[in-house]
């Protein structure tokens, strides 16, 4: 089995780089939208299926520019949320990545919101993110992209249509120290970091939220 590694290109201009926040949710859509079109037999099914029996591995990239532009003519799906675009590509092998992606760098990620976002409301799905960890806005983008994945497996046909229908809304937020004390221990899907880059394998990065998720899960 080839061991593949989903790619996500988020888009930062030098004047006008995306907020934090709009920029980890365009991702967690992104790979959204990506599961569905591959599970309903669109193309690259074959890609994602192979890429899930494996690890889950996203790698977040910056473009701008002429960059961005051939990073765009790539097969893919872009999502824009707000300030904020974001490609996902299907899964490449992870020495076989086009020589347009290859090029792009990881580095350079560091985002920051003008203001907090608003609270999340009672009945969205929310990934809810470490308040105890620093990661840049790319790797943050990653495990957001992982808890929207988790999120999707726990979800059943009805769940998911009726979460399509909502354009695959999902909200991102870091979690109070308590909060996320109790989150961890509800039993709600965490995720967990391989520790490849930045912090500690075996890190609680994300906590995946969802109505359909809630059942038989103490509130907090």
């Amino acid at each position: 089995m080839t061991e593949r590694v989903l790619p996500l290109v988020v888009r930062i201009e030098r004047a006008a780089p995306p907020q934090r926040t709009d920029a980890l949710e365009a991702a967690a859509t992104a790979v959204l939208r990506l599961l569905d079109t591959a599970e309903h037999g669109g193309e690259w099914s074959e890609e994602v299926a192979e890429w899930q029996d494996g690890r889950i591995r996203k790698v977040v990239r910056r473009a701008r520019g002429a960059e961005w532009r051939r990073a765009a003519a790539l097969p893919g799906i872009t999502v824009t949320m707000r300030t904020a675009e974001v490609r996902v590509h299907p899964p490449v092998p992870l020495d076989g990545w086009p020589r347009d992606l290859a090029r792009l760098q990881v580095s350079g990620t560091e985002l920051s919101d003008d203001a907090a976002p608003p609270p999340a409301g009672p009945d969205e799905v929310v990934l809810w993110v470490n308040p105890r960890l620093e990661m840049t806005a790319g790797k943050a983008m990653a495990q957001a992209g992982h808890g929207a994945q988790f999120a999707w497996w726990g979800a059943g046909e009805a769940d998911r249509a009726a979460w399509r229908e909502r354009g695959y809304a999902v909200r991102v937020r870091t979690a109070e120290p308590g909060r996320w004390d109790a989150l961890t221990a509800s039993g709600l899907p965490v995720v967990r970091d391989a520790g490849f880059t930045e912090i500690e394998p075996g890190s609680a990065t994300v906590v995946a939220d969802a109505p359909w998720l809630r059942v038989g899960v103490p509130e907090v």
